[in-house]
């Protein structure tokens, strides 16, 4: 694998992101893109798969692990990262992609979608709701309200911090394996939770990563989020995730009408790594179609 760090130049070289790449680049370039709290390495199993297809390239979001931490709550506005994803795809050559996306990776890729369409070939979403699908959902919904408390929660200032930081990141662990989390299925190893625990716990990695839950509600999307995507989507949802309802897999159908959607019986909301071989299994009939 090779690791590089890119800057970004949209911002003044504001943000240098670091990414992991594998493949031959004269394939067709596959974009991975992580949630919260986690980095590049969740795709890990994915660009084993696929690197002989595709220029796979998983990078470390804005604020996450190797790439760079900017100061403040308004940089980790949607549009800053939309701004570093655009950037980004010609910078390493290329004009269109397979996007891959999890978790806040996927709720940047449906916006990115909606906004640069163009840029995308194809579009592959795992347990992630499309925010104009989502919003409403989560107004009428009390069981995803009550789920989703931990969005208000961020909004406070250091607490979240302090309480990730106590007991050597025991949250962290707690997120992925705990069963007081209630999101996990303990399918992931010491050695991987301590490398996100690791990645977590860079200088100004935690507030990094909880500020992308306080811009959403500081710096509301624009009316772009409700764009059509005519991009062929896949939804890979797992069945035992206990943070986001079922229901929300196939609810942007509304916004993207290419959808198809694809149900994981044994995985939680960490479904790439919970089950990876159904999940590139997925994935690959689904890109060959």
């Amino acid at each position: 694998m090779f690791r590089r760090d890119l800057s970004n130049p949209t911002f003044r070289r504001e943000v240098r992101l670091h990414y992991v790449a594998c493949g031959d680049e004269s394939k067709p370039l596959m974009l991975f893109l992580h949630g919260f709290p986690e980095f590049w390495y969740s795709w890990r199993h994915q660009i084993r798969e696929f690197k002989k297809d595709y220029r796979c390239l998983a990078i470390d979001l804005r604020g996450y692990a190797d790439s760079d931490k900017p100061s403040g709550v308004a940089a980790y506005k949607t549009e800053k990262m939309i701004a570093d994803i655009k950037q980004l795809i010609p910078a390493m050559g290329y004009s269109t992609c397979v996007l891959v996306s999890h978790d806040w990776g996927g709720v940047l890729a449906y916006q990115f979608a909606a906004k640069h369409q163009d840029m995308i070939n194809k579009l592959i979403v795992m347990s992630a709701p499309h925010l104009g699908s989502f919003q409403e959902y989560l107004r009428k919904n009390k069981s995803q309200a009550k789920k989703s408390w931990y969005i208000m929660f961020f909004q406070t200032p250091w607490i979240p911090e302090i309480i990730f930081w106590l007991f050597d990141y025991e949250t962290v662990k707690q997120v992925f394996t705990g069963k007081r989390s209630g999101l996990a299925v303990a399918k992931m190893s010491e050695e991987d939770v301590e490398a996100y625990k690791y990645a977590l716990s860079r200088p100004g990695g935690l507030t990094a990563a909880i500020n992308y839950y306080r811009a959403a509600l500081r710096y509301p999307v624009g009316k772009f989020v409700n764009n059509i995507i005519e991009t062929p989507t896949l939804v890979i949802w797992g069945c035992k995730d206990t943070a986001l309802n079922k229901d929300l897999a196939a609810l942007p159908a509304k916004f993207v009408p290419t959808l198809t959607v694809k149900y994981v019986e044994d995985a939680s909301h960490w479904v790439q790594t919970d089950s990876p071989e159904e999940v590139n299994k997925l994935m690959r009939e689904w890109l060959k179609a």
